[in-house]
């Protein structure tokens, strides 16, 4: 029902000023006084919520379930589940061997079996085994961007479980976008610089 003054006659709801945008929570469902108008000068209706601009879609089934799941776990249980991925790669890495396989047995790797080129990430599990067994000049032989990376890794690694398990407060490691950006061109520039066939750079085929 319409308002009706004694003046103006029925009351017309204010329209939004042109280019404006819902506000975040109109998406929401989110709730104005009847009447009234949001910040950003969109009306609402006589129930006080802000027009979706959008049908918001359900959650399936299988992400409710995971929702739920987190929810209800304890604060150390994700940390230690990424912990038991880390265990199983490092177990993986000792019981495989990558160290003594035949050197005339085809290469696991897709991109060296069709192109005989070797890809970003060959070499790092042979770097792993190594780093394992404590022997980093090896290590950093068969993957040298993976042993730099790693350390720093390890540190984030620490940081984010101990936060989430314990609560600590270790010193944050700021990465900037210039610096991620700076790793993967010199990540891209070891995985061309490997495949070169002269002297020194082929010392760093693997």
């Amino acid at each position: 029902m319409n308002r009706v003054t004694s003046v103006d006659g029925p009351a017309v709801p204010p329209q939004p000023p042109a280019g404006a945008v819902p506000p975040p929570g109109a998406a929401h469902g989110a709730v104005a006084a009847p009447g009234t108008t949001s910040p950003a000068g969109w009306p609402t209706d006589v129930s006080g919520a802000y027009p979706p601009p959008y049908p918001v879609p359900e959650p399936d089934r299988f992400t409710r379930f995971v929702v739920r799941l987190y929810d209800r776990s304890p604060r150390w249980a994700v940390p230690l589940a990424a912990l038991g991925c880390v265990g199983l790669g490092i177990a993986y890495t000792l019981i495989s061997d990558p160290t003594r396989s035949d050197p005339t047995a085809a290469p696991s790797c897709i991109l060296k079996l069709t192109t005989g080129l070797d890809c970003p990430g060959c070499g790092g599990t042979r770097a792993l085994w190594y780093v394992v067994h404590g022997d980093l000049p090896a290590a950093a032989r068969h993957h040298f961007v993976f042993v730099f990376a790693l350390p720093f890794l390890a540190y984030l690694f620490v940081a984010w479980a101990g936060r989430q398990a314990f609560g600590w407060r270790l010193p944050e490691l700021r990465i900037s976008n210039k610096m991620i950006g700076g790793f993967m061109i010199a990540w891209l520039a070891f995985s061309v610089l490997r495949n070169l066939p002269w002297t020194p750079f082929t010392s760093l085929y693997v």
